[in-house]
């Protein structure tokens, strides 16, 4: 089996070190393997898988001369900068922020749902991975877009710290902490207070009142779909640690069948069903965690062109890492297999 030379940029983050601890578990066939992040974090040593352990590098000295793939999570300004770098000495973008999601000619992909769209990847050598709330959303909407042609979508999410990072998830903690200290809470990376509260608001407002969070879930699932929903986003931020939680309501064209949308969903691959109508016959974002799994509970029919659900993942792994592993072993598998 052929083995390939990997570079993880921004390793020392939520979703790198998630990386890390994937491609072990997963056994994805590795020559050497690269940690990257900023020269502040330059000879630290991470530890992932049960025993091993690696040294991160500092991204602004690195040669790319030799790696065959990056998976990158640093940001999005860091993508833009050191990709062409990357790219010009022959290696393959595997990138999981915003930058490069709604460029023409770099394939946004969730394996499960569009695994064709990546034959384009060698136009740019650059495969975006999608936001997580995406992800999870769309990998619920396909068997049922197949069947039944989705044709507009109400969605809220309700999405955990870990997905703002390292910084927001002490913010929860160190809150949290000083509500029981009769302590007051101070708002620094937030705009208002997370413990024992929701916000609706993540990333920037856009002119149109929606938040640049809420039009990625718009924008990237009609580019994975290759459909012109009609799509209405509300996104939340909760005192969650890890897990993103969404109530999806959906319009269709053609008349929708119970017993075919369950039918479809249990045999599609990466779905698990939690359905019943009984106290605990649902998944909660907790029980996602360090799931690979979408997990799709509530389900119900309002009449015959409409359905409701409630959607879970762990926004780290198969909102994130996980997916971004996964789009590897996809194109080592069709495109770089020798």
């Amino acid at each position: 089996m052929k083995k390939y030379n990997i570079a993880v940029v921004g390793a020392t983050g939520n979703v790198g070190r998630e990386i890390l601890n994937i491609l072990d578990f997963r056994k994805f066939p590795i020559n050497k393997m690269f940690a990257l992040a900023s020269s502040r974090s330059e000879g630290t040593k991470i530890n992932y898988g049960d025993d091993k352990d690696i040294v991160v590098s500092d991204l602004e000295k690195f040669n790319f001369n030799d790696i065959d793939i990056v998976l990158s999570s640093a940001g999005s300004d860091i993508s833009k900068k050191f990709s062409k770098i990357a790219i010009k000495e022959g290696a393959i973008i595997i990138d999981n922020t915003s930058h490069f999601r709604m460029e023409k000619n770099v394939p946004l992909i969730v394996p499960e749902v569009n695994p064709e769209d990546l034959k384009t990847f060698a136009k740019k050598k650059i495969v975006a991975n999608p936001n997580c709330s995406t992800i999870q959303m769309v990998m619920a909407l396909k068997p049922i877009h197949d069947l039944f042609k989705v044709k507009k979508i109400f969605v809220s999410t309700y999405q955990s710290t870990s997905g703002a990072g390292k910084t927001a998830m002490d913010e929860l903690f160190h809150q949290t902490l000083d509500v029981y200290k009769n302590k007051p809470l101070e708002a620094n990376f937030f705009t208002k207070k997370i413990a024992f509260n929701l916000i609706p608001h993540i990333d920037d407002f856009l002119d149109n009142g929606d938040t640049k969070e809420e039009n990625k879930m718009i924008e990237e699932t009609q580019k994975i779909l290759k459909a012109k929903i009609d799509i209405f986003s509300t996104c939340v931020r909760v005192p969650v640690f890890v897990g993103h939680g969404e109530s999806v309501f959906i319009e269709t064209e053609k008349k929708i069948n119970f017993k075919k949308v369950i039918s479809a969903m249990k045999k599609f691959p990466g779905l698990s069903i939690v359905n019943e109508s009984i106290d605990g016959g649902y998944v909660t974002p907790d029980e996602s965690a360090g799931e690979d799994n979408v997990f799709v509970s509530r389900i119900r029919i309002k009449d015959e062109k409409k359905m409701g659900m409630w959607v879970v993942a762990d926004n780290l792994r198969k909102g994130a890492a996980l997916n971004t592993v996964q789009i590897a072993e996809l194109l080592i598998k069709k495109y770089l297999k020798k």
